[in-house]
């Protein structure tokens, strides 16, 4: 009889935990209703972004990203970002995909402009620059560094 009453403990401890678990994790994320606006942006590349990645400007957070798709007439990522309804962005806006660090989060970067008209919601940001690529660019590193030095040493055979 005692080793039924200690599994109907357990079992309801670990109800505990969880429910206390999910409290938590709802209370800590920050979720919540959109009031802004969909605005429209096509990228060549959109490498480690994803729906509910970070929209943001100067470092804030301005907005997430809807959804992504692929056009398939141009083969473009169409990528959909819902921006706060205060933040107004002008004509000649810059988004681009970037990350926090080396080995950080993918999130959308928007530039504001200069122009005195604005993008209106539903409207299209035309200006936008893919992520740079990692690898490439290493590669691109190591494969001219030995080009060089087999240039400037004439010979891979050490004298």
């Amino acid at each position: 009889m005692s080793r039924n009453a200690v599994e109907t403990v357990m079992g309801a401890v670990v109800l505990v935990v969880a429910a206390v678990f999910l409290y938590f994790a709802y209370t800590t994320t920050q979720v919540q209703a959109s009031g802004g606006y969909d605005l429209t942006a096509r990228f060549d590349r959109a490498d480690g972004i994803r729906a509910g990645s970070d929209v943001r400007i100067s470092g804030v957070k301005v907005g997430t990203v809807v959804s992504i798709t692929l056009d398939p007439k141009t083969f473009l990522a169409v990528m959909v970002i819902n921006v706060e309804s205060k933040v107004k962005l002008p004509n000649d806006s810059v988004a681009h995909i970037t990350s926090t660090s080396l080995l950080g989060d993918n999130f959308v970067l928007l530039e504001p402009g200069n122009e005195d008209a604005i993008i209106p919601p539903g409207g299209v940001i035309s200006h936008t620059l893919a992520p740079m690529n990692l690898e490439e660019l290493i590669g691109k590193y190591m494969f001219s560094q030995t080009s060089s030095t087999k240039k400037e040493g004439g010979s891979d055979q050490p004298k």
